[in-house]
């Protein structure tokens, strides 16, 4: 596992999931919301976002997470492992209403805490129904990629902590 690509659903703790992976295995940390978005809330082309992951992909290890649909395919085709945080529209649905008025780490602003977006909440909603379909076609079309699909956050957690502990064992010895 040494470039990883985290997909999901808004609110499925990507971004979460994605620095817990950085900090156990070390490996360089992108989110493609701060990849994407400017502090005033405007974005880049599609065509610069493309331009810097294929720089990224280039490099020897990564960990980019993020949806962001139009170059999903591209970062499957640059990856060996796919993370897919599957899970249930409420849970995706409280995220994104429990990450509301916080600093994160992966977006360079903060969204207000009474701020609701209709149309964002709607594309949550909607995303077991509209995306998922089409995220699985896709990582079905890579069946040389280690893939991972987590149903729960306690099964994306059992996955850390099992590799929290690979980690601190140190490698396996010789004898």
């Amino acid at each position: 596992m040494k470039k990883v690509i985290v997909i999901g659903c808004p609110g499925s703790g990507k971004s979460v999931f994605s620095r817990a992976l950085h900090e156990i295995t070390g490996l360089p940390l992108y989110p493609l919301d701060l990849l994407r978005w400017r502090a005033d809330r405007s974005f880049i082309s599609r065509e610069e976002l493309i331009e810097k992951i294929l720089e990224i992909g280039a490099t020897d290890a990564w960990i980019m997470d993020g949806n962001y649909g139009a170059t999903m395919e591209l970062r499957m085709s640059l990856c060996d492992t796919i993370i897919f945080l599957d899970y249930p529209t409420e849970v995706c649905l409280e995220g994104v209403l429990a990450r509301r008025g916080t600093a994160r780490a992966d977006l360079p602003w903060v969204e207000p805490a009474d701020e609701i977006d209709a149309e964002f909440l709607d594309s949550v909603r909607n995303y077991n129904a509209v995306n998922r379909p089409t995220v699985l076609k896709r990582i079905a079309e890579y069946p040389d990629k280690t893939t991972f699909i987590f149903h729960s956050r306690t099964e994306a957690d059992r996955f850390l902590e099992t590799l929290r502990e690979r980690q601190s064992a140190g490698p396996p010895s010789g004898d």
